[in-house]
C-alpha cells in the first residue's frame, strides 16, 4: 500500500543531510556524516570559525526546529589535524559552536566503534579524537560488538576563581565557583536557590541558570583580563546532593541559550574534579560519581596534575555510555520559507530570513 511512499526520491536540487543521532546518558548528539561542504583550516579552531562564519543556517537548519529542538546538540566530522588524531570533531548547539562537550566524546565514540568507523574487538579500543579544545583521547570499552562505556581523558581543567560572590536582582548574592573543564563554567549551589536539581524544576534551572549566567559574564572581563581565551562562559552548573547512595552528587547544566543538560555533562565534571582537587578534596586517584537531572550517571577521576600556563590543571578521565537512537536524511527544500530553522520561546519566536537572525515578539 505505501510503496510509492518508500519509493519516493526527493528532488536533485533539494539539500540532503545524512545525520546519525545517539544520546549519552539522556543528552542527544546529532552526528552530521554527509551532505555537508568541508570546512576549510589547518587548526580544529580554524575549521570552527569557518562553519560559524560561513554556514550558521546549516547549524540552525540541523538544531533548531522543525528538524531539531531548542535542546538538540550536534557535532560535524572532519578529517584529523594531528597526525596520530582517528578523526576531529566540531561539537555545535542551539547558541553557536562548543571547543569541547565530555557526553559528545562519549557518544561520537560508541557511534565511530559501533558502526566499524573505528575497527574493534572485544576489549579496549582507543580512539584520538581532534577537538577545538585539543586532543582528546577516548577508550571504548567492547563487548559483543557493543560499546558498553567509554572513557575520555579531557584537556587540562584548572580553577579561576573560588567563592566569587556577585548581586543579581530579584535573586540576591550568588556565591560561584569559575571553572575550565573543556569548556568555562559558573558552578552553583543549587540549594543557595532552593532548587534540589530534580526534574520537575527544570523550568525553574533554566531560568535562574540563565539569570546567572549573564550575571557571571558582565563580571568576567574584569575578573580574567588577560585571558580572552577564556571569556566565554559557556553555562552555569548547579550543585545538589545525589538522590542515590551510590553517587557523590548531582549536577544540572544550564548552557548556550538556555538548553538544560539531561547529562551530568563531561566537561562539567572535569571542572568539578579541579573545584574538588583545589579544595582539597580530592586527591590523585579519586572518583566522584555525579548523577545528571534524570538520575543517569558519569564517573570523574583525577589521574594527574600538571601547570597549564599560569594554571595549576588537573587531568582528568571520564565514563559514561551512550545508545545510537536513529539514521536520518534530513531535506531542505530552498522553497521552505522556515528552511533554516527557528526556535519558539515562552516570550518570542527566533528564526534566520535571509541569514540573518530575527527574533518576533509573540502575542
Amino acid at each position: 500500500m505505501f510503496q510509492t511512499l518508500r519509493d519516493w526520491v526527493p528532488p536533485p536540487h533539494w539539500t540532503k543531510i545524512t545525520a546519525i543521532d545517539a544520546h549519552a546518558a539522556g543528552e542527544p548528539l546529532r552526528i552530521i556524516v554527509d551532505g555537508i561542504p568541508q570546512l576549510s583550516g589547518e587548526t580544529m579552531l580554524a575549521r570552527q570559525r569557518t562553519a560559524s562564519n560561513r554556514f550558521v543556517t546549516l547549524r540552525t537548519s540541523l538544531m533548531w526546529e522543525p528538524r531539531g529542538h531548542r535542546e538538540m546538540f550536534g557535532c560535524i566530522l572532519t578529517p584529523p589535524v594531528s597526525e596520530n588524531a582517528d578523526f576531529g570533531v566540531i561539537f555545535m548547539h542551539n547558541d553557536g559552536y562548543g571547543a569541547m562537550c565530555g557526553h559528545g566524546i562519549i557518544a561520537v565514540s560508541t557511534v565511530a566503534v559501533e558502526t566499524g568507523l573505528i575497527p574493534s574487538q572485544d576489549g579496549d579500543t582507543l580512539l584520538q579524537i581532534d577537538t577545538p579544545a585539543g586532543l582528546v583521547r577516548a577508550r571504548a570499552r567492547v563487548s559483543d560488538h557493543r560499546v558498553r562505556s567509554v572513557s575520555f581523558r579531557n584537556v587540562p581543567s584548572f580553577v579561576l576563581a573560588l567563592d566569587r560572590t556577585v548581586d543579581i536582582p530579584g535573586l540576591g548574592c550568588i556565591r560561584y565557583d569559575l571553572a575550565f573543564g573543556g569548556c568555562l563554567y559558573a558552578y552553583v549551589q543549587a540549594e543557595s536557590l532552593r532548587l534540589r536539581c530534580l526534574k520537575e524544576e527544570y523550568a525553574a534551572l533554566r531560568d535562574k541558570g540563565m539569570i546567572i549566567k549573564r550575571a557571571v559574564m558582565a563580571e568576567i572581563p574584569v575578573l580574567l583580563p588577560d585571558q580572552t581565551h577564556l571569556s566565554s562562559l559557556h553555562g552555569v552548573i548547579f550543585i545538589a546532593p545525589p538522590r542515590e547512595e551510590e553517587a557523590n552528587s548531582r549536577n544540572t547544566c544550564v548552557f548556550a541559550n538556555g538548553q538544560v543538560d539531561r547529562s551530568p555533562t563531561g566537561t562539567g565534571v572535569s571542572g568539578r574534579l579541579a573545584i574538588a582537587y583545589a579544595r582539597g578534596e580530592i586527591g590523585i586517584g579519586d572518583a566522584l560519581v555525579i548523577e545528571s537531572i534524570l538520575g543517569s550517571r558519569f564517573t570523574g577521576r583525577v589521574v594527574g596534575a600538571e601547570k597549564f600556563g599560569a594554571y595549576s590543571a588537573v587531568i582528568t578521565e571520564v565514563e559514561g555510555s551512550a545508545h545510537i537512537t536513529g539514521i536520518h536524511q534530513f531535506l531542505v527544500d530552498p522553497d521552505d520559507d522556515l528552511a533554516a530553522g527557528f526556535l519558539l520561546t515562552e516570550s518570542s519566536v527566533q528564526h534566520h530570513e535571509r541569514g540573518k537572525v530575527r527574533r518576533r515578539r509573540s502575542r
